[in-house]
């Protein structure tokens, strides 16, 4: 599914607009997005959590040449799925 289904998805479910939905969608990716640069976490109960996990330095491979490269450490968004999303999937009722 795309963003563009998600939102259609979503004015069906709300008895919106396809525009109102992407404008909410636009502004739930924002939010999370901030929140994540300050280095918050997003904690949807039952869905799941949103946060930013470190990645420490370290030595790659080039996998053309076999040349050794060093990886920088960064930030990486990272989603951590809540029981309840777990159980649907699996098809359980929790």
């Amino acid at each position: 599914m795309n963003r563009k289904e998600l939102a259609a998805a979503l004015a069906k479910k709300t008895d919106t607009s396809n525009a109102a939905a992407d404008r909410t969608i636009a502004a739930f990716i924002e939010t999370i997005s901030d929140t994540l640069k300050k280095g918050d976490k997003v904690a949807l109960i039952g869905f799941g959590t949103f946060e930013v996990r470190k990645r420490v330095a370290r030595i790659g491979r080039n996998p053309k040449t076999g040349a050794a490269l060093k990886i920088k450490a960064s930030r990486v968004p990272a989603f951590k799925a809540g029981a309840t999303l777990k159980a649907t999937i699996n098809g359980a009722k929790k």
